[in-house]
């Protein structure tokens, strides 16, 4: 069995932190080469089966270097389609998602629809690296089906994004036939793969977010002891200290939150929250981290601005931190 903090040093060489924003492609590779496409994968389907634990810390690990790398969206829609109860031929697009191919699945809600003729339209939305994908696992009311980026009916958008670090796109839907062959599941099979397969979402992009805020606090902390003012370091001023202060307590908080989260069995609503704290811890040190550099000049002379615009995005993906503070709170509200 491969330790954790083993795979965690493998992830610091394999994507050292001076090194932002990696080269899609080549991280790709690399990925799929480390084999991590099958961490959660279980070992009768031919996977590692490390565990949640595992992906979380490869995500952590990545999210320090900001990589364009969609391994989340490939993980779901490996996850969703090992547990399809449909697919006859679901070994071979195992096998061929293990073996790099990737099948992505939306990180954003969309307006996809099926009418009566089992026809797809509308917006698929939040598809990471569409343009490198084979296909998308698509999910409407009451199914989720495979459905190819180059089929007719198929037309794939870039949308414009503020974070320089990744591209994201949406699938427009227009009168696209499904096909029996590419059908994952139906019914309650649809509720039940939804809920196998958004645990991993919400918690990569909680590591994700934690790696890079801890990689970011670093770089100010760095900073700060680097940069003079008349003659001292910055880091020797009482209210930077403070500020520095109360951004350690936050990460550490929400790092412990995750770690103690990532094998329990938590509930969707608790694994939302998790997510959305971690986001805005993110959020919170990106922000700051702005204004302790505002000895640099402008923003984008230098990387910290590469945190912030990933941050932002992180907080609105599976569910912004609205949607997860609501849907705590009922669940609270439902136990009392």
């Amino acid at each position: 069995m491969i330790e954790l903090e083993e795979l965690r040093d493998a992830a610091r060489k394999a994507f050292p932190v001076d090194k932002l924003t990696p080269p899609r492609d080549a991280c790709w590779q690399l990925v799929t080469e480390m084999g991590w496409l099958m961490i959660e994968l279980a070992e009768d389907h031919g996977g590692l089966e490390l565990g949640r634990a595992a992906a979380a810390a490869v995500h952590f690990e990545l999210g320090k270097v900001l990589p364009a790398v969609p391994l989340a969206p490939a993980l779901a829609a490996l996850q969703g389609i090992a547990a399809s109860p449909e697919l006859s031929d679901r070994n071979d697009w195992i096998e061929r998602i293990c073996g790099g191919e990737y099948i992505s699945f939306n990180m954003l809600p969309g307006t996809a629809a099926t009418d009566e003729n089992a026809s797809l339209n509308g917006r698929v939305a939040g598809v990471f690296e569409a343009d490198m994908a084979s296909h998308v696992l698509v999910a409407t009311r009451g199914r989720y089906d495979l459905v190819p980026t180059d089929a007719e009916g198929v037309t794939v958008v870039e949308r414009d994004l503020w974070d320089p670090s990744r591209r994201i796109f949406d699938l427009v839907l227009d009168g696209y036939k499904t096909t029996p062959e590419l059908v994952v599941a139906l019914g309650e099979d649809a509720v039940q793969l939804h809920d196998a397969m958004s645990p991993t979402v919400q918690l990569a992009i909680a590591a994700d977010s934690l790696g890079a805020a801890n990689a970011l606090f670093d770089m100010t902390v760095d900073y700060l002891q680097t940069r003079k003012q008349f003659g001292r370091p910055l880091a020797l001023f009482q209210a930077l200290k403070h500020r520095v202060a109360d951004l350690k307590v936050k990460l550490e908080s929400a790092e412990a939150l995750l770690w103690s989260r990532v094998d329990a069995d938590a509930t969707m609503p608790e694994l939302g929250a998790l997510k959305a704290h971690c986001n805005a811890a993110f959020r919170d040190v990106a922000e700051e981290a702005i204004q302790l550099h505002g000895g640099i000049g402008l923003t984008e002379e230098h990387p910290c601005h590469l945190f912030l615009k990933r941050a932002l995005l992180n907080c609105t993906l599976a569910g912004d931190t609205m949607y997860w503070e609501g849907a705590t709170g009922r669940a609270l509200l439902a136990q009392t």
